[in-house]
């Protein structure tokens, strides 16, 4: 039994290889067209993106929910607001 329940993704967002900002304008843009409280799974690369895309999101209202080391690559799950700002 796992201690906490599992985040399952309403969509996935593959932005490895994607440089900054351009991966985090790509994820909101994605973000924005998810229904309220829709989860999204987004990869991303080491280093600069995963340094500042989670930070960027959670400035721009979003909830950073989990990121997970995948070994060679990072999983976001980001959660859309339930409610329009």
């Amino acid at each position: 039994m796992k201690p906490y329940p599992l985040l399952t993704p309403d969509a996935q967002l593959d932005l490895r290889g994607t440089p900054c900002p351009i991966n985090f304008v790509r994820t909101k843009l994605r973000l924005e067209k998810m229904s309220p409280g829709g989860l999204l799974e987004v990869w991303l690369d080491a280093g600069e993106p995963i340094e500042q895309v989670p930070d960027s999101l959670t400035m721009a209202g979003y909830q950073v929910e989990k990121i997970t080391d995948c070994t060679g690559y990072f999983s976001l799950l980001v959660r859309c607001p339930s409610t329009v700002q």
